[in-house]
């Protein structure tokens, strides 16, 4: 296999990785209310900290408000989970063609840093414990990592591909 084939088959899978994982996180805000009420039952068997299991109480009591006398509120998570999907798919292009749509892998790390400000000044103003915003930050922490590899990789792979007489190789 040549060096370009590989790193190619690399940057594929990186991708599809990516794309799998964030098309997950997004599937899983469609069914919210149904989601905390599990994950309330299965934390009452488990030895959980008191001040994650009061969180996921009072989410899941919020959204049970919610569902029950606003569920229109609920509208905002199919948008969030729709976003997501849509997101996905536009790294359909980075997976045909990477050297060309290389701007779709710098475009989600920069969405993977904005999650880092959106957690800090968001998260104060509703009400969101400093430790929950650690874990919404930590996507954008652990998002950044496949897209930094791919990102590379895509900058070996337009080195090596000829009549690119601009190309740099990646640091």
């Amino acid at each position: 296999m040549s060096d370009r084939a590989a790193l190619l088959k690399g940057i594929r899978a990186w991708l599809v990785l990516f794309v799998v994982c964030l098309a997950l996180s997004g599937a899983t805000a469609f069914p919210l209310v149904h989601e905390l009420r599990w994950t309330e039952d299965l934390l009452r068997h488990l030895p959980t900290p008191d001040p994650l299991m009061d969180w996921i109480v009072r989410v899941r009591q919020g959204l049970d408000t919610a569902d029950t006398d606003y569920p229109f509120l609920l509208y905002g998570t199919d948008w969030l989970a729709f976003a997501h999907l849509v997101i996905a798919v536009a790294f359909y292009g980075a997976y045909r063609d990477p050297v060309r749509n290389i701007w779709v892998v710098e475009f989600g790390m920069i969405a993977c840093a904005g999650i880092i400000p959106l957690a800090l000044i968001c998260g104060p103003i509703r009400g969101i414990p400093f430790w929950w915003s650690v874990i919404d930050m930590s996507f954008g922490v652990f998002g950044v990592i496949p897209l930094y590899v791919v990102r590379r990789k895509i900058k070996r792979l337009e080195a090596l591909t000829p009549g690119n007489a601009w190309a740099v190789p990646a640091t």
